[in-house]
């Protein structure tokens, strides 16, 4: 993985063929998304079960590109090998998860991957700065965690453009999970987010045997988010 700050667009496959996970992996990629988003749920710290480090080392090689597993777990820290060993290229832990984030963090970073800290809507930022050097990525949640489909909350916007601030120059991505669409990307896009999550929003009307949805509903959100980046900079 290289750092950029340019939009990228990462499909959760949450909302993706169960039956059919390889080839939904490979449909959004040709279909042109950026990363591949695995949401991992326990029951336990989130309200839904999904999947585990082998499903993961099963779609490794269907993907060529990024893999970014979100642990919505805990604990975390007895999990973090098992998906550095599955292929995963970031992954991403919740602050609210577990007593000793900076050691997730540490011990995240010490497989080789990206270390990312997740934040549900109701957490602020005053813990991340103290995390800002172990950090890759941040991801803020704009739905509560647990379901796909559910709607955006709107304050979460304010909570992207501090971060964006907190930030400055280094070199850590802004990613945005829950609700997005070609509606809301341009609100997270132009507060400072770079990584948009998509669900719903990228598979509806969609299939591995009719993959041309995909394509369709990517490249509006991205053109959609770049407009409001384009219309930032123009205003300067």
């Amino acid at each position: 993985m290289t750092f950029d700050r340019r939009i990228k667009i990462a499909p959760s496959i949450l909302s993706a063929d169960f039956a059919n996970f390889g080839a939904e992996c490979r449909a959004i990629e040709a279909q042109g998304c950026d990363w591949v988003h695995v949401d991992v749920m326990d029951g336990h710290f989130v309200p839904n079960l999904t999947f585990g480090p082998a499903m993961c080392a099963a779609i490794r090689p269907h993907i060529k590109g990024v893999m970014d597993v979100h642990l919505m777990i805990a604990p975390v820290d007895p999990y973090i090998d098992a998906f550095a060993s599955a292929g995963a290229d970031v992954i991403t832990a919740h602050l609210e998860a577990g007593p000793h984030i900076h050691r997730t963090l540490q011990a995240i970073r010490g497989t080789g991957r990206k270390a990312g800290l997740a934040l549900n809507p109701g957490t602020g930022l005053d813990a991340v700065v103290h995390l800002l050097d172990l950090l890759d990525l941040v991801c803020i949640m704009t739905v509560n965690p647990g379901f796909g489909g559910q709607k955006f909350i709107e304050s979460q916007v304010a909570k992207v453009r501090d971060l964006r601030a907190m930030i400055g120059d280094r070199p850590i991505h802004i990613e945005i999970d829950g609700g997005v669409t070609p509606e809301t990307a341009p609100l997270v896009a132009a507060a400072g987010a770079d990584v948009l999550v998509a669900g719903s929003a990228v598979f509806k009307g969609g299939s591995v045997d009719n993959p041309a949805p995909y394509g369709a509903n990517i490249r509006a959100i991205r053109a959609a988010a770049e407009g409001a980046l384009g219309q930032q900079f123009a205003a300067k």
